[in-house]
Protein backbone atom coordinates (compact mmCIF):
# COMPACT_ATOMS: atom_id res chain seq x y z
CA UNK A 1 0.00 0.00 0.00
CA UNK A 2 1.39 3.44 -0.97
CA UNK A 3 1.48 5.62 2.17
CA UNK A 4 1.85 9.71 1.98
CA UNK A 5 5.54 10.12 3.23
CA UNK A 6 3.72 12.60 6.19
CA UNK A 7 1.93 9.98 7.73
CA UNK A 8 5.18 7.83 8.04
CA UNK A 9 7.14 10.78 9.76
CA UNK A 10 4.12 12.05 11.69
CA UNK A 11 4.07 7.51 13.10
CA UNK A 12 7.80 7.56 13.39
CA UNK A 13 8.91 10.57 14.87
CA UNK A 14 11.36 10.51 17.35
CA UNK A 15 10.65 6.33 17.91
CA UNK A 16 12.31 4.67 14.84
CA UNK A 17 12.93 5.96 11.29
CA UNK A 18 12.31 5.08 8.19
CA UNK A 19 14.96 3.54 5.11
CA UNK A 20 14.91 5.08 2.37
CA UNK A 21 16.54 2.64 -0.39
CA UNK A 22 17.86 3.89 -3.66
CA UNK A 23 16.88 0.94 -6.38
CA UNK A 24 18.28 0.16 -10.28
CA UNK A 25 17.40 -3.35 -10.95
CA UNK A 26 14.44 -5.81 -10.74
CA UNK A 27 16.58 -7.97 -8.22
CA UNK A 28 16.59 -4.88 -5.74
CA UNK A 29 12.87 -3.90 -5.96
CA UNK A 30 12.05 -7.61 -5.48
CA UNK A 31 14.17 -7.78 -2.34
CA UNK A 32 13.37 -4.25 -0.95
CA UNK A 33 9.51 -5.38 -1.41
CA UNK A 34 10.26 -9.27 0.41
CA UNK A 35 12.13 -7.64 3.28
CA UNK A 36 9.68 -4.88 3.91
CA UNK A 37 6.62 -7.35 3.95
CA UNK A 38 8.37 -9.92 6.03
CA UNK A 39 9.62 -7.78 8.18
CA UNK A 40 6.24 -5.86 8.72
CA UNK A 41 8.23 -2.50 8.24
CA UNK A 42 7.54 0.55 6.38
CA UNK A 43 10.35 2.10 3.58
CA UNK A 44 10.59 4.42 1.11
CA UNK A 45 11.90 3.42 -2.40
CA UNK A 46 14.15 5.69 -3.91
CA UNK A 47 14.57 6.81 -7.83
CA UNK A 48 17.69 8.70 -8.50
CA UNK A 49 18.02 10.66 -11.80
CA UNK A 50 20.58 8.21 -12.46
CA UNK A 51 17.94 5.18 -11.85
CA UNK A 52 15.67 6.95 -14.61
CA UNK A 53 18.28 7.22 -17.17
CA UNK A 54 19.53 3.60 -16.92
CA UNK A 55 16.66 2.09 -16.31
CA UNK A 56 13.79 4.33 -18.12
CA UNK A 57 10.88 5.89 -15.57
CA UNK A 58 8.13 3.75 -16.99
CA UNK A 59 10.56 0.63 -16.56
CA UNK A 60 11.19 1.37 -13.14
CA UNK A 61 7.17 2.88 -11.63
CA UNK A 62 6.45 -0.93 -13.39
CA UNK A 63 8.72 -3.09 -11.26
CA UNK A 64 7.54 -1.37 -8.48
CA UNK A 65 3.96 -1.62 -8.94
CA UNK A 66 4.32 -5.18 -9.88
CA UNK A 67 6.06 -6.01 -6.23
CA UNK A 68 3.63 -4.36 -4.45
CA UNK A 69 1.27 -6.70 -6.05
CA UNK A 70 3.36 -9.25 -5.52
CA UNK A 71 4.01 -8.10 -1.56
CA UNK A 72 0.31 -6.99 -1.12
CA UNK A 73 1.09 -6.24 2.91
CA UNK A 74 3.84 -3.57 2.55
CA UNK A 75 4.02 -0.27 3.51
CA UNK A 76 5.53 2.16 1.03
CA UNK A 77 6.26 5.73 -0.37
CA UNK A 78 7.56 6.61 -3.83
CA UNK A 79 10.57 9.45 -3.73
CA UNK A 80 12.33 11.19 -6.61
CA UNK A 81 16.07 11.64 -5.23
CA UNK A 82 18.32 14.57 -5.73
CA UNK A 83 16.45 15.93 -8.30
CA UNK A 84 16.72 19.03 -10.63
CA UNK A 85 13.27 20.80 -11.91
CA UNK A 86 12.96 18.96 -14.88
CA UNK A 87 13.05 15.86 -13.44
CA UNK A 88 11.05 16.79 -10.30
CA UNK A 89 8.53 18.12 -12.46
CA UNK A 90 8.00 15.31 -14.46
CA UNK A 91 7.66 13.27 -11.63
CA UNK A 92 5.14 15.30 -10.06
CA UNK A 93 3.36 15.23 -12.99
CA UNK A 94 3.53 11.65 -13.73
CA UNK A 95 1.85 10.73 -10.72
CA UNK A 96 3.81 8.11 -9.79
CA UNK A 97 5.50 9.67 -6.73
CA UNK A 98 4.50 11.32 -4.18
CA UNK A 99 7.49 12.53 -2.64
CA UNK A 100 10.25 14.30 -4.57
CA UNK A 101 13.16 16.15 -3.57
CA UNK A 102 14.69 18.98 -5.11
CA UNK A 103 18.66 19.71 -4.33
CA UNK A 104 19.67 23.46 -4.74
CA UNK A 105 21.65 22.60 -1.94
CA UNK A 106 24.68 23.91 -3.72
CA UNK A 107 23.09 27.24 -5.22
CA UNK A 108 23.70 30.12 -2.34
CA UNK A 109 20.94 30.67 0.36
CA UNK A 110 18.26 32.79 -1.51
CA UNK A 111 18.37 30.82 -4.95
CA UNK A 112 18.06 27.66 -2.62
CA UNK A 113 14.81 29.09 -1.18
CA UNK A 114 13.68 30.60 -4.86
CA UNK A 115 14.12 26.95 -6.45
CA UNK A 116 12.76 24.76 -3.49
CA UNK A 117 9.61 27.37 -3.43
CA UNK A 118 8.78 26.73 -6.94
CA UNK A 119 8.43 22.94 -6.11
CA UNK A 120 6.69 23.26 -3.13
CA UNK A 121 3.84 25.31 -5.39
CA UNK A 122 3.56 22.55 -8.33
CA UNK A 123 4.19 19.72 -5.60
CA UNK A 124 1.00 20.96 -3.42
CA UNK A 125 -0.98 21.13 -6.03
CA UNK A 126 -0.96 17.29 -6.60
CA UNK A 127 -0.44 16.21 -2.61
CA UNK A 128 3.49 15.47 -3.66
CA UNK A 129 5.22 15.49 -0.59
CA UNK A 130 8.59 17.71 -1.00
CA UNK A 131 12.17 17.35 0.16
CA UNK A 132 14.66 19.79 0.35
CA UNK A 133 18.48 20.17 1.24
CA UNK A 134 20.37 22.86 3.45
CA UNK A 135 23.95 22.59 3.69
CA UNK A 136 26.14 20.32 1.32
CA UNK A 137 27.11 16.99 1.82
CA UNK A 138 30.75 15.59 0.82
CA UNK A 139 31.75 12.78 -1.47
CA UNK A 140 30.64 11.01 -4.51
CA UNK A 141 27.32 9.47 -5.54
CA UNK A 142 25.15 8.76 -8.70
CA UNK A 143 25.76 12.29 -10.32
CA UNK A 144 27.04 14.43 -7.56
CA UNK A 145 30.51 15.32 -6.18
CA UNK A 146 31.59 17.47 -4.32
CA UNK A 147 34.72 18.11 -2.81
CA UNK A 148 35.76 17.94 0.98
CA UNK A 149 36.83 21.33 1.09
CA UNK A 150 33.12 22.25 -0.10
CA UNK A 151 31.59 20.37 2.28
CA UNK A 152 29.76 22.51 5.24
CA UNK A 153 26.95 21.99 7.70
CA UNK A 154 23.55 23.24 8.11
CA UNK A 155 23.38 26.34 9.78
CA UNK A 156 20.53 26.03 12.16
CA UNK A 157 19.07 29.60 12.27
CA UNK A 158 18.87 28.94 8.46
CA UNK A 159 17.30 25.95 8.68
CA UNK A 160 14.50 27.52 10.71
CA UNK A 161 14.39 30.71 8.00
CA UNK A 162 14.65 28.19 5.01
CA UNK A 163 12.09 25.89 6.17
CA UNK A 164 9.50 28.96 6.86
CA UNK A 165 10.22 30.62 3.96
CA UNK A 166 9.57 27.59 1.86
CA UNK A 167 7.20 25.45 3.18
CA UNK A 168 9.10 22.27 2.60
CA UNK A 169 8.08 18.89 4.06
CA UNK A 170 10.90 17.91 5.20
CA UNK A 171 14.38 18.74 5.43
CA UNK A 172 18.12 16.99 4.46
CA UNK A 173 20.93 18.28 6.64
CA UNK A 174 24.34 18.11 6.38
CA UNK A 175 25.85 16.86 9.81
CA UNK A 176 29.04 15.30 9.02
CA UNK A 177 27.70 12.08 6.49
CA UNK A 178 29.39 11.87 3.38
CA UNK A 179 27.64 10.58 -0.49
CA UNK A 180 29.30 7.32 -1.33
CA UNK A 181 31.77 5.31 0.47
CA UNK A 182 33.82 8.25 2.19
CA UNK A 183 34.85 8.71 5.53
CA UNK A 184 32.92 11.61 7.56
CA UNK A 185 34.21 15.46 6.46
CA UNK A 186 36.69 15.79 9.09
CA UNK A 187 36.00 12.40 10.90
CA UNK A 188 34.36 13.42 13.49
CA UNK A 189 30.85 11.71 12.82
CA UNK A 190 27.60 12.68 12.76
CA UNK A 191 27.05 16.18 14.74
CA UNK A 192 24.80 15.43 17.34
CA UNK A 193 24.80 19.17 18.83
CA UNK A 194 23.91 20.86 15.20
CA UNK A 195 21.43 18.28 14.89
CA UNK A 196 19.83 19.27 18.61
CA UNK A 197 19.62 22.88 17.56
CA UNK A 198 17.53 22.32 14.58
CA UNK A 199 15.58 20.44 16.37
CA UNK A 200 15.06 23.02 18.84
CA UNK A 201 14.60 25.38 16.40
CA UNK A 202 11.92 23.56 14.11
CA UNK A 203 10.92 20.64 16.81
CA UNK A 204 8.81 17.56 15.46
CA UNK A 205 9.68 18.90 12.02
CA UNK A 206 11.03 15.62 10.20
CA UNK A 207 14.88 15.62 9.38
CA UNK A 208 17.14 13.74 6.20
CA UNK A 209 20.03 11.76 6.99
CA UNK A 210 21.80 11.54 3.60
CA UNK A 211 24.55 9.09 3.39
CA UNK A 212 22.91 6.78 6.07
CA UNK A 213 25.36 3.67 4.54
CA UNK A 214 27.33 1.99 7.09
CA UNK A 215 30.16 0.88 4.30
CA UNK A 216 30.73 -2.77 5.88
CA UNK A 217 34.74 -3.30 6.22
CA UNK A 218 34.31 -6.82 5.68
CA UNK A 219 32.36 -6.70 2.53
CA UNK A 220 34.91 -4.37 1.28
CA UNK A 221 37.88 -6.95 1.93
CA UNK A 222 35.40 -9.45 0.51
CA UNK A 223 35.32 -7.54 -2.67
CA UNK A 224 39.29 -6.85 -2.69
CA UNK A 225 40.21 -10.77 -2.28
CA UNK A 226 38.10 -11.54 -5.52
CA UNK A 227 39.89 -8.55 -7.23
CA UNK A 228 38.74 -5.37 -6.07
CA UNK A 229 40.51 -2.29 -5.29
CA UNK A 230 37.78 -0.88 -3.21
CA UNK A 231 39.42 1.78 -0.56
CA UNK A 232 40.13 -0.14 2.44
CA UNK A 233 39.92 3.54 4.50
CA UNK A 234 36.46 4.25 3.56
CA UNK A 235 33.42 4.44 6.00
CA UNK A 236 30.04 5.38 6.50
CA UNK A 237 27.92 5.90 9.59
CA UNK A 238 27.47 3.71 13.04
CA UNK A 239 25.35 1.99 13.35
CA UNK A 240 24.90 3.47 17.27
CA UNK A 241 25.37 6.91 15.62
CA UNK A 242 22.44 5.86 12.95
CA UNK A 243 19.82 4.95 16.27
CA UNK A 244 20.87 7.90 18.51
CA UNK A 245 19.87 10.15 15.59
CA UNK A 246 16.53 9.41 15.44
CA UNK A 247 15.56 10.60 19.02
CA UNK A 248 16.90 14.13 16.92
CA UNK A 249 13.93 13.94 14.98
CA UNK A 250 15.94 12.38 12.02
CA UNK A 251 12.88 10.17 10.63
CA UNK A 252 14.43 9.24 6.88
CA UNK A 253 17.38 7.91 6.43
CA UNK A 254 18.57 7.15 2.83
CA UNK A 255 20.69 3.93 1.89
CA UNK A 256 22.67 3.68 -1.52
CA UNK A 257 26.15 2.48 -0.95
CA UNK A 258 26.01 -0.57 1.34
CA UNK A 259 23.64 -2.24 -1.65
CA UNK A 260 25.97 -1.67 -4.33
CA UNK A 261 28.90 -3.17 -2.25
CA UNK A 262 26.60 -5.90 -1.96
CA UNK A 263 26.20 -6.20 -5.47
CA UNK A 264 29.60 -6.26 -5.54
CA UNK A 265 30.70 -8.84 -3.27
CA UNK A 266 28.33 -11.30 -4.27
CA UNK A 267 28.85 -11.13 -7.90
CA UNK A 268 33.05 -11.28 -7.68
CA UNK A 269 32.61 -13.88 -5.04
CA UNK A 270 30.47 -16.07 -7.44
CA UNK A 271 31.96 -15.45 -10.62
CA UNK A 272 35.67 -16.17 -8.87
CA UNK A 273 34.53 -19.15 -7.00
CA UNK A 274 32.62 -20.50 -10.40
CA UNK A 275 34.82 -19.26 -12.94
CA UNK A 276 33.11 -21.64 -15.65
CA UNK A 277 29.67 -19.88 -15.04
CA UNK A 278 28.23 -16.88 -16.96
CA UNK A 279 24.09 -17.37 -16.21
CA UNK A 280 23.36 -13.69 -14.52
CA UNK A 281 20.37 -15.92 -12.56
CA UNK A 282 22.22 -17.76 -9.87
CA UNK A 283 24.11 -14.47 -8.79
CA UNK A 284 21.07 -12.95 -9.33
CA UNK A 285 19.52 -14.93 -6.87
CA UNK A 286 22.11 -14.77 -4.34
CA UNK A 287 22.10 -11.10 -4.62
CA UNK A 288 18.09 -11.11 -3.92
CA UNK A 289 18.51 -13.06 -0.89
CA UNK A 290 21.73 -11.19 1.08
CA UNK A 291 19.70 -8.31 -0.03
CA UNK A 292 16.91 -9.21 1.90
CA UNK A 293 18.84 -10.18 4.61
CA UNK A 294 20.69 -6.76 4.71
CA UNK A 295 17.55 -4.87 4.73
CA UNK A 296 15.78 -7.20 7.71
CA UNK A 297 19.22 -6.07 9.94
CA UNK A 298 18.33 -2.51 8.62
CA UNK A 299 14.93 -2.38 9.68
CA UNK A 300 15.79 -3.56 12.84
CA UNK A 301 18.85 -1.02 13.67
CA UNK A 302 16.18 1.27 12.36
CA UNK A 303 13.61 0.14 15.32
CA UNK A 304 11.06 -0.31 12.21
CA UNK A 305 10.04 -3.94 12.29
CA UNK A 306 6.61 -4.53 13.24
CA UNK A 307 5.59 -1.07 12.44
CA UNK A 308 3.96 -1.23 9.26
CA UNK A 309 1.22 -2.24 11.34
CA UNK A 310 0.56 1.37 12.27
CA UNK A 311 -0.39 2.15 8.95
CA UNK A 312 -3.55 -0.41 7.87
Amino acid sequence: MLIHPSILFQKCYSRYAIAAVNVFTMEQIHALFRAGEKANAPFIVQITPAARNYAHPKMLMGMISAAAKIYPKTRYAVHLDHGIESHVFDAIESGSYNSVMIDASHDDFHQNVKRTNAIVEKAKAKYVFVEAELGVLSGVEDDISVNEKMAKYTNPDEALQFVNETQCNSLAVAVGTSHGAYKFSGGQGIQFDILQEIQNLLPKFPLVLHGGSVVNLDEVNKINNCGGELDKTASGVAPEEIVKSISYGICKINIATDTRILWARVHREFFKNNPDQFDPIIPGKQYVEAYEKFMLEKFDLLKATGKANHFN
